[in-house]
């Protein structure tokens, strides 16, 4: 078995049971890619099992604390089991869910939905690479599905030094389905979808968005990067008057008017803008256009930490013009998926826009992943989506 040792000093956070380990950690050693490997403090004490990836900053990924733990097969199907098992902890409203969440499961680098019958996984990392057919065989398995398809095309198997996957892993056929989410019915498609073909993550806050919807019986809803209109369908579902969403993709417009219509909602108060999202705020400024309630779910602007100061420069601009273009009294829900950027700092971009656009707003809610989208005590950077509910003073 081969090892990595520490540098002096450097084995706090495996002492804490975080799960990386970061290159200038690093004294000697090495492996292979996705080859586990032993790590040792610089006396030479055992701390962990880690997969070893040559190229990446996240020099190694814990699989177990445990010395006397022999990471094999039988090891991984048994992470897969208890995964997929941890999900009958939540209460989940929908047969869209997501059954593996990386390291907060166990399972580095490995992400994987269920829709419905079909399985997309992503293998993000080394490690989940180097045990591909593993947790192929262990994951239909366990849920009993035929169907498993590939999105490993995210741009973080380039840190990693891998290529871009796509494609079955198991079954063949369509890869548009149709899933139910708090009773409604949402279309989507698995191979050319964002992440593995929808956002489950934001399943409980487009449920929110609804509620807030009929309490309020919002007569403008704005939708800003709608994607494929899930929360334009919580809005129409729960009664808003007019819904204006926009994306700058047509084919996701497309998508969102057809769950509009699969939903048997009025298609005459869903309005769909094929548009950038910041200049149309701004023209609507200078219309005069205002809003009861705005939905604010950008892309991810800052991957790392070290895209924070640039991305937290967007985010307060968005939030400003958003701010502005709200009716007194009216409802902004607003998000981060980034994760360099923290919800004390979020918080503290929402507030400084607020100051820029010389309003203020009380905070009424805060808002996370959905629970199968699981954030663990060890593993605090698995915190990457927060949002805030504010309304606008009168």
């Amino acid at each position: 078995m081969k090892s990595i040792r520490l540098h002096a000093g450097k084995e706090k956070s495996l002492l804490r049971k975080h799960p990386w380990v970061f290159d200038g950690a690093i004294a000697r050693g090495g492996g292979d890619s996705g080859e586990t490997v032993r790590v040792e403090s610089h006396e030479g004490r055992f701390l962990a099992w880690a997969a070893f990836s040559p190229r990446s900053r996240i020099r190694a990924r814990v699989w177990s604390f445990d010395e006397a733990q022999r990471i094999d097969a039988a090891f991984v199907a048994e992470r897969i089991d208890r995964a997929v098992s941890a999900r009958d902890l939540f209460d989940i409203q929908s047969d869209g869910v997501r059954l593996v969440h990386g390291e907060c499961d166990g399972l580095p680098g490995l992400v994987v939905d269920r829709y419905g019958d079909v399985l997309v996984a992503q293998f993000t990392s080394c490690a989940s690479e180097r045990w591909k057919p593993v947790i192929a065989r262990a994951l239909l398995e366990r849920t009993g599905l035929q169907h498993l398809y590939e999105r490993s095309d995210s741009s973080v198997r380039q840190l990693e030094g891998l290529d871009e996957v796509c494609g079955w892993l198991a079954g063949q056929g369509s890869t548009e389905r149709v899933i139910r989410e708090h009773g409604w019915r949402l279309g989507l498609d698995i191979a050319r979808g964002h992440k593995t073909g929808f956002y489950l993550d934001q399943r409980d806050s487009r449920q929110r968005f609804f509620q807030w919807t009929r309490q309020r019986g919002f007569g403008s809803v704005l939708n800003c990067f709608c994607y494929t209109g899930g929360f334009t369908v919580a809005a129409l579902a729960g009664g808003a008057g007019h819904v204006l969403s926009i994306d700058s993709s047509a084919p996701a417009l497309q998508q969102a008017m057809a769950n509009v219509q699969l939903n048997g909602l009025p298609v005459e108060r869903a309005e769909m803008l094929d548009a950038d999202v910041n200049a149309s705020l701004r023209q609507f400024l200078q219309q005069g256009r205002r809003f009861d309630a705005i939905v604010l779910d950008p892309p991810k602007l800052a991957p790392t930490v070290a895209h924070a100061e640039r991305a937290a420069r967007a985010y307060k601009d968005l939030n400003r013009l958003a701010l502005q273009l709200l009716q007194p009294g009216g409802l902004l829900m607003t998000f981060s998926c980034s994760g360099g950027i923290s919800a004390d700092l979020f918080h503290k971009i929402v507030a400084s826009a607020g100051a820029d656009a010389g309003l203020d707003a009380f905070i009424c809610e805060r808002l996370g992943g959905a629970p199968d989208h699981p954030m663990t005590l060890r593993f605090p950077e698995g915190e990457y989506l927060k949002g805030l509910v504010v309304v606008r003073k009168p």
